[in-house]
């Protein structure tokens, strides 16, 4: 019989690539996985995992047995589904990959109200690239999502994933206090051409995002510096090193040496909760939803 545990553990690293993207996403430690794995070639008398370089490869074996071990895990969920529906009341487990800055401003919130009100249902949270998380909803992974697209960059939703609107949030061109737009109402983004940019690095959905708005406005960006999270590129912005556009959610407030200018006109990036279509009969689903859009008003998403 083979252990259901050790299966979910070999889908985690055939989706993730890697034994510590599996752990990060499971809850678990790098070397619990590699255990489970261990274990699961011990039970299958099977190689399943490969040491290529410093990561590893799942060998055609193991690929086999993990689309099996997505099919079990399909309707170990339904089965869950079906019970946790029949109660009534979120419980069991709830796994939610969420964006960084969305992780920072607005789960910290979401995640302490589900505690509070449903202690019979264990919430874990996993931060997650929004290019990365409909996929991992989609393959079973993580339960829900939270993601955004922009107005130029919509967010494509697969077959089998549903979707839920949270709010809209607001971004904000940041210069140093000091620079030539700093006094402005409002600035156009044609205004922008021979500006230096900070922003995150490429293949991540708000560098994609800048180099599509500007580029829409007629030039290629001049970006200097690349850095993945906001407190870094805010301090960069204060030591007068460019301009950035940054949305509000999770930004906090701006170090001294840097200015908020609106943007004419504003850039608008949606945030949504994704989940599998056959999940949505969940109690902890519809919890968490109702939830996210409620502390999505709180936190100022329109």
């Amino acid at each position: 019989m083979l252990d259901l545990a050790r299966l979910r553990a070999l889908h985690a690293v055939s989706v993730h690539g890697s034994v510590a993207g599996a752990a990060a996403a499971l809850g678990y430690t790098p070397s619990a996985v590699s255990q489970q794995i261990t274990k699961l070639e011990r039970e299958t008398r099977t190689t399943l995992l490969e040491r290529r370089g410093r990561g590893v490869a799942l060998t055609e074996e193991a690929l086999h047995l993990a689309a099996t071990a997505q099919q079990l895990l399909a309707i170990v969920e339904r089965a869950e589904t079906t019970l946790e529906e029949r109660r009534g009341l979120p419980t069991g487990r709830l796994s939610i990959g969420a964006f960084a800055s969305a992780a920072r401003g607005l789960l910290p919130g979401v995640l302490a109200g589900l505690d509070r009100e449903h202690p019979a249902l264990e919430v874990r949270m996993t931060e997650v690239d929004p290019h990365l998380s409909v996929d991992l909803v989609a393959k079973g992974v993580i339960d829900l999502a939270v993601a955004h697209d922009w107005d130029i960059a919509p967010l494509p939703a697969p077959e089998g994933v549903a979707q839920a609107v949270i709010g809209d949030d607001r971004c904000d061109l940041l210069v140093p206090e000091g620079h030539r737009l700093a006094g402005r109402d409002a600035v156009r983004r044609e205004e922008l051409a021979k500006e230096r940019w900070i922003c995150q690095p490429p293949g991540t959905v708000c560098h994609d995002w800048l180099v599509r708005t500007l580029r829409a406005a007629g030039y290629e960006p001049d970006i200097r510096h690349q850095a993945e999270e906001n407190h870094t590129q805010l301090a960069l912005l204060a030591a007068g090193l460019g301009v950035a556009m940054i949305p509000r959610l999770g930004r906090g407030t701006l170090p001294p040496g840097v200015v908020a200018v609106r943007l004419d006109p504003v850039p608008v990036r949606r945030l949504y909760a994704l989940w599998r279509t056959e999940a949505a009969r969940r109690p902890a689903i519809t919890a968490a939803v109702s939830a996210l859009r409620a502390h999505g008003a709180a936190v100022g998403l329109s």
